[in-house]
Parts: structure tokens; sequence; C-alpha cells
């Protein structure tokens, strides 16, 4: 096992919070592979990158030589987490969450060691406590303590319901890290409240309360918003090779380097030298090649890597693309409006006439729909004629 300063390195990179690194360092100190907890439920059928921040962070944990321990919260799914949510949300039903639970295992293993992870449910101890030790859970956590919960307080000040099963949530996501004995808990910036929790009932249980380490949320495609299916700024990780590559390769400069640091499995020696080298005027295109193929490689094989880049290679370099371009956001709105906003043709009839013409690309795709729509969440590359091109993120 590393040392413990190289170890805190690794646990460290791209993370948001530590709570408590002196309590972390002395957990290290016991020489033991400490207990790493991550929870998901299984509320959608495919994980995108923005799921794989953590997943990305256990590994580095189990490169370690840490226990890593993959929780499925098919219980808590039942529940919904109201993280972030203005409004109770519909639960889902125990099919849902079973069919749902079985792809995620598929997916977690292109990142995780099968063979050193173990995969748990929290419905194994949550059955079992049956209604009377709910009851007995819910009595660790007063009303007041729950409304301090910045979405609980906005709903509640705003007038909105709060169902009574929500309150639930964050106790039975505490409850986890107690029947799994966890030294350290990750999550996202946004359950803050719910590990603390954690660490609250672990001491009223008398175990060592586990240490925090929160990631955090991954912008989606349009540099903006938490990566998200339902504004579609997502990249799924069950997604053809080329959709996954196009889609990389569709993300701003600035972007990239985000995603180097939270997706990319490159040391930072590496990552560091190579925005150096792009300071000293490499083409950035070149690097986002190189996470591209990195990403696509890792949820297929290499070969689907080297023939997404080439098929990207004919579509845009061979086409001229030209290494810098204005780059715009708009709003959502068909191609032809969206055409005219960017200035790539005088009015939206001169773009109709165009699309007819076969003269208007998107992403290199020749646009044949006039009536096309550009979506909120997605950044696309329109070309119009031979030379004129811009980035457009539509919000």
């Amino acid at each position: 096992m590393a040392d413990i300063e190289s170890q805190l390195a690794l646990i460290k990179r791209g993370a948001d919070e530590l709570l408590i690194e002196a309590e972390l360092v002395d957990k290290l100190k016991t020489g033991r592979p400490l207990r790493i907890k991550a929870g998901f439920d299984p509320t959608a059928p495919d994980l995108h990158l923005g799921h794989t921040v953590l997943i990305n962070k256990l590994r580095h944990f189990q490169e370690l030589g840490h226990h890593i321990m993959f929780l499925i919260g098919d219980f808590t799914g039942m529940i919904g987490d109201p993280t972030g949510k203005n409004a109770t949300r519909p639960p889902l039903s125990r099919e849902q969450i079973l069919a749902n639970a079985h792809t995620y295992r598929e997916q977690v293993f292109k990142i995780l060691d099968p063979q050193r992870t173990e995969v748990s449910f929290n419905s194994t101890w949550f059955e079992p406590l049956g209604a009377a030790g709910m009851i007995k859970l819910a009595a660790l956590h007063t009303v007041a303590r729950m409304l301090e919960r910045d979405d609980f307080s906005k709903r509640y000040a705003g007038g909105q319901p709060i169902a009574i099963h929500e309150f639930l949530y964050p106790l039975c996501q505490g409850y986890d890290s107690v029947a799994m004995k966890a030294d350290v808990e990750l999550g996202g910036t946004d359950q803050k409240f719910n590990l603390l929790v954690g660490r609250e009932l672990q001491k009223h249980y008398g175990q060592a309360p586990q240490c925090i380490l929160m990631m955090p949320l991954l912008e989606g495609l349009d540099g903006v918003n938490k990566m998200s299916k339902s504004l579609g700024n997502y990249v799924g990780i069950a997604e053809p090779p080329k959709e996954i590559f196009g889609k990389l390769m569709s993300v701003s400069d600035a972007l990239m380097w985000r995603y180097f640091d939270l997706l990319s499995f490159r040391g930072d020696d590496e990552i560091a030298r190579l925005k150096r080298e792009v300071a000293a005027g490499r083409n950035p295109r070149d690097v986002k090649v190189m996470l591209a193929q990195e990403i696509v490689a890792r949820f297929h094989t290499r070969k689907d890597a080297d023939e997404a880049l080439t098929d990207f290679e004919a579509r845009f370099q061979r086409g001229a693309m030209p290494d810098e371009m204005p780059e715009f956001t708009l709003p959502a709105a068909p191609v032809a409006q969206v055409l005219k906003q960017a200035g790539l043709v005088a009015s939206t009839s001169e773009a109709l006439r165009m699309i007819e013409g076969g003269g208007v690309r998107a992403d290199g795709e020749k646009v044949v729909d006039k009536n096309l729509a550009l979506n909120a969440g997605t950044t696309v590359v329109l070309q119009v004629g031979k030379r004129k091109f811009a980035r457009v993120t539509l919000a």
C-alpha cells in the first residue's frame, strides 16, 4: 500500500471537500484496508459520465488497496432521493429498480475490478428492519434538523408539499453506513447533508464516524448545467463508440481540462504536461482526441476508439474544419433560426435555401430536415458552405 502522503494526493484529486482529513489520516495510519462506500439508486437504466466521477474515485481507492463497497439502493430507490428536487417525485416499482440494478452491475465493472468489489443491496438490511425498526430509526432525528436541509427548507418556505417518506431518505442513507461499517463514504457535493447523517448515526450505534469525500457535479456538454439525461447534455457510457467520441470532441477547450481531471485515469504529471503543451501552442483538439479515445476504449474497446477517431477525421478534418471558429450560446430553436442567430446566413429564408441545396451540416452530417430542432443542453458544430463554421451551445 502506498505511503499516506501519496494516498491522500490520489484520494483528493478532483475532490471538492474532504471531511475530516485528520480523521482519514488516522484511519490510513492503521495500515488496514479501509471500507469505502458509495451508493447509487438505480432510478434509470443507464449510467452517464457524470455518474462515473464517483466510480472513478472508487477505482482510485481500489488501486490503493482499499475495500470497495458498491451499494445499489434497491430499497432507497423506491423512496426516491429528494436531493435538489423542488417537488415530491414518484417512487419506482420494485421491478423497475431490479431491472435498472442489473444494468448498473454490468456497467460499473468496466471501471472497477469485479474480483475486488463488494456489491450490496440495501434491501438486505432494511427489509428485516421492519416497521418497528424504521420507527426507531426515525426517532433518532428531528423534523427541525431535517428542515435545515436546503431543498427541504426552500420547499417548506414556499408552501410546496414534502411527503413524510422523503424525510426517511437521509436516515436510510445514513443507516446504510452503519450496516456496512463504512470508514469513508463518497458522494456528490449535493449530498453533504445525507453524508453527515451517516456520521451521526454511526456515533449513535457506537461506530467510528465515517470520513466524507465529496466530488463535484460534472458539467454536461453545455459546460453550464449538471450532466443530465433530462437536459440532453449527457454522454451515456453505453452509447455507441462514435457517439461518445463525437460528443466529447464537442466540449469546449476549457471544459476539456475539467473532464481530464474528473474522468481520465492519466496521472497528474501527465495532465499538467499536456496543459503546458497547449499553453505553448499545441492544438487543444489533439489533446481532446486523447481524452475521447481513452473514454471510448474504457467502455468499449481500443479498436472501437481507433475506428471512432478515423470516422471523426473523415467527417471533420478532411472536410477542412478550422482549428478555431466562433462560439455562441443561443436559445434552442429550429436549425434555420440558429443559423441566422449565429450569423452563418443573412436570413432564415437563406438558411432554408442552403439546407435544400445540401449546403448545411451539423456535426459533419448533412442537414436534410428544414424543421430540424436543435435541443437545449447540446453543443453542435454548424457549417454553411465550405468556409462558414460556428460552435453553438443551445440553452
